[in-house]
C-alpha cells in the first residue's frame, strides 16, 4: 500500500488490522462462500471511500485525525486526489456486514418482482379464487386489461358467479330470482341481479330524501343530521321493498305479453274478471311476510313517483307561471305506462332528471317514443370546402363503407365475419351480450300493451289485499298498516337483527349502498 495512504488513514497498526480483516474475508470465501465477492462488487450501496458499515465512533476518530493532520503541499498530496482510496472496514463488524451483504441480493430479488409476475406464477385455481374475491365491477373491468385475462375470467364464470352468490347477493334477491335450473351460472344472471339491486338502492335513497323534505319537513342540515339514524333504517328497509316492486313490474310485462299472445290479442280490458289473473300469478310467488310488507309500502312508492312528476309548488297557476312551471302533471295513463312498460329502471331515469320542466319534457319524449313513430329527419346538406377545394373521400374508404367485395363470400347476416371478428371469440360472444333486465320494448309490443294497462289506483292493491285476507295473513283489513303506521315501521329500531337475518341471510352487505356522489338533489325543490 502507498505510504501516503498510511499517513492519511492513521498509523501502521490500523493498517495491519485492515489487512487482517481482508485476509479473514478471503479465508471465508475460500471455504465455500465464493459468491460473496461477487455480491460485494455488485452491491450499489458500497461507497468507495469510508464504507457504509463504519460505526459513528470510527468515523469521528478518522475525522479528528484528519483535522489534526497538517497540510502537505507536495506531489504526493496531489497524487492522492486522483487515486482510489480503499474502504475502511471496522474489524468488529466485518463478519456481520459480510453476512448481511451475502443475504441481501436474495431477499431483494424476491421483493423486486412485480405483482403481475407473482400473480401469473400462481396456479389457475388460486388465480380464480383471488379474482372471485374482488368486487363485481373490478372483475368485469379486469377483462379489459388483456386477452389472456379476458379469457381467464370468461372461461371461469361459474366459480366466480357462485362465489358472489354465496357471499354478496342478499337472500331476498335469490328468492325472487332463483338459480336457473338446467343452465350453468354466468355473468348475465349475476349482473342482472346486481342491476336490480342498484336501481332499488338508488331509488331507496331518493325516496328517503323526498320523504324527509315533503312529509317530515326537515329542511335544515341540523335537523337532517339529527334524523340520520332513522333515515338509514328507512333506506335499508325500502331496498327489499323496491326490489320486489321491480320484480313485480318486470314479471307483469312479460306475463302480459304472454297473455295477449295466447288470447289472440284480446286483453284484460275486454275480459271479465274478479281478480286480475296476471297479478294473481305474480303475487303467488311471494311469501306471506314479503306480500304484507310490500302491500303496506306500495302506496308510498306510487305517491313518491307521482309527486316527482308534479310541480314543486302547490300554489295556483299564477305563481307556477311566474316560476316557470307551465306544464301540469302528466295524466294517469302516462304514469301507468312508465311503471308497467318501462319499469323501475325508467322510473329511476326520469327521477334523476334535474328540474321540473326538463323532467316533464323527458316523460313526454319517452311516451311519444313508444306510442308514435319517430319522423325520419332529412339528412343535413353537406357543407362544401372553401372554393370547392375540399378533399374528396378516397375510393378505399368508400369501399369499406359500402361493403367490401370479399363480404359476398359470407352470409347476409354474418356481420361479425365480414368485419373480421371471430364468431366463436370470447371477446364478442359472452353471456352479457343478452342485454340488461327489462330492456326497452319494441314499438309493436308497446302499442299492443298500452291500451290494455290497468288503472293507476288499482295496480297491486286490490289483488294483494284480497290475497292477504284469503291467506289469513291478517284477520281484518284494519290490521293492515297504512300511512303513519308505515312510517313508524320504516324508522323503528326494533327487529333490525331479525330482519337482516331474514332479508340478507346474515347482515346487510355494504355493496348495496348506492353511489351517493352521483346522486344530487335539485336545489330549488
Amino acid at each position: 500500500m502507498d505510504p501516503l495512504h498510511i499517513t492519511e488513514f492513521g498509523s501502521e497498526r490500523y493498517l495491519e488490522k485492515v489487512q487482517q480483516s481482508h485476509a479473514q474475508t478471503q479465508t471465508n470465501a475460500a471455504q465455500g462462500q465464493g459468491t460473496a465477492a461477487v455480491a460485494l462488487l455488485q452491491s450499489p450501496f458500497i461507497l468507495p471511500i469510508r464504507g457504509s458499515g463504519a460505526t459513528g465512533s470510527d468515523v469521528a476518530a478518522v475525522k479528528s485525525n484528519e483535522q489534526k493532520r497538517p497540510e502537505k503541499k507536495s506531489f504526493g498530496s496531489w497524487r492522492s486526489r486522483f487515486t482510489t482510496k480503499p474502504p475502511s472496514v471496522p474489524p468488529s463488524s466485518s463478519s456481520e456486514q459480510l453476512e448481511r451483504r451475502f443475504s441481501l441480493p436474495e431477499s431483494t430479488t424476491k421483493q423486486q418482482l412485480p405483482f403481475d409476475q407473482l400473480f401469473v406464477a400462481l396456479p389457475n385455481e388460486l388465480q380464480i379464487e383471488i379474482i372471485a374475491s374482488l368486487p363485481l365491477s373490478d372483475v368485469l373491468n379486469l377483462r379489459l386489461a388483456s386477452k389472456s385475462l379476458h379469457a381467464l375470467v370468461s372461461l371461469n364464470e361459474v366459480p366466480i358467479t357462485r362465489y358472489h352468490l354465496d357471499h354478496h347477493v342478499p337472500a331476498y334477491a335469490k328468492r325472487l330470482y332463483p338459480v336457473p335450473q338446467g343452465r350453468s351460472l354466468n355473468f348475465h344472471y349475476l349482473c342482472g341481479i346486481w342491476h336490480r339491486l342498484h336501481v332499488a338502492a338508488k331509488l331507496s335513497h331518493l325516496m328517503c330524501q323526498l320523504i324527509i323534505r315533503e312529509q317530515l319537513l326537515l329542511n335544515t342540515e341540523e335537523k337532517r343530521r339529527q334524523y340520520a339514524p332513522q333515515t338509514e333504517r328507512m333506506r335499508r328497509r325500502l331496498i327489499p321493498i323496491l326490489f320486489t316492486v321491480f320484480h313485480f313490474f318486470e314479471t307483469y310485462r312479460k306475463l302480459h305479453l304472454k297473455y295477449m299472445a295466447e288470447h289472440d290479442g284480446v286483453g284484460l280490458s275486454k275480459t271479465p274478471y274478479t281478480v286480475n289473473p296476471i297479478e294473481t300469478e305474480i303475487l303467488n310467488m311471494y311469501d306471506d311476510r314479503t306480500l304484507l310488507r310490500v302491500h303496506e309500502a306500495f302506496p308510498l312508492v306510487i305517491w313518491a313517483f307521482c309527486r316527482r312528476l308534479r310541480p314543486p309548488s302547490y300554489v295556483g297557476r299564477v305563481e307556477r307561471s311566474l316560476r316557470g312551471y307551465l306544464k301540469e302533471r302528466p295524466p294517469d295513463e302516462v304514469h301507468v305506462a312508465v311503471l308497467c312498460l318501462g319499469g323501475m329502471r325508467e322510473v329511476l331515469r326520469i327521477w334523476e332528471v334535474k328540474g321540473y320542466n326538463a323532467r316533464r319534457a323527458a316523460v313526454d319524449a319517452w311516451y311519444e317514443s313508444i306510442m308514435h313513430e319517430q319522423p325520419v329527419e332529412p339528412e343535413p346538406k353537406k357543407r362544401r370546402g372553401m372554393l370547392g377545394l375540399k378533399r374528396k373521400k378516397s375510393s378505399l374508404n368508400i369501399a369499406k363503407t359500402n361493403g367490401h367485395p370479399h363480404e359476398a363470400h359470407h352470409g347476409p347476416n354474418d356481420t361479425s365475419a365480414a368485419r373480421g371478428k371471430q364468431p366463436d371469440s370470447l371477446v364478442f360472444h359472452t353471456s352479457l351480450a343478452a342485454g340488461m333486465p327489462m330492456a326497452a320494448l319494441g314499438k309493436d309490443e308497446s302499442k299492443l300493451l298500452a291500451p290494455d294497462l290497468p288503472v293507476l289506483q288499482r295496480i297491486w292493491l286490490v289483488t294483494a289485499e284480497a290475497m292477504i285476507l284469503d291467506r289469513k295473513i291478517v284477520e281484518r283489513p284494519a290490521h293492515i298498516h297504512r300511512n303513519a303506521q308505515v312510517f313508524t315501521d320504516l324508522i323503528s329500531e326494533s327487529g333490525i337483527d331479525e330482519e337482516d337475518q331474514w332479508l340478507y341471510g346474515t347482515t346487510a352487505p355494504e355493496s348495496v349502498r348506492p353511489n351517493l356522489d352521483a346522486i344530487e338533489e335539485d336545489p330549488d325543490e
